[in-house]
């Protein structure tokens, strides 16, 4: 009979330290999400800074003239 309370308290020894171990794991993995959900924003608006950017030099450039090209087909 001893040793059985021996043998349950090992276990509840085992099933804390299992419990503290997930605690502290689940805590590492929060802070990490947390980083990466930033990160994820940051680069998001850095899309979209460089989409804009791009928009706007695509929207600088001269459509070629159709009848330039037209002229350079006939010579």
């Amino acid at each position: 009979m001893i040793s059985d309370f021996h043998t349950l308290s090992e276990k509840i020894s085992q099933l804390a330290e299992l419990a503290q171990a997930l605690r502290s794991e689940n805590a590492e993995l929060r802070v990490k999400s947390t980083a990466l959900a930033a990160e994820n924003a940051e680069l998001s608006q850095r899309m979209q800074q460089a989409h804009a950017r791009v928009a706007a030099l695509l929207e600088k450039i001269p459509a070629p003239a159709q009848d330039d090209e037209q002229d350079e087909a006939v010579a």
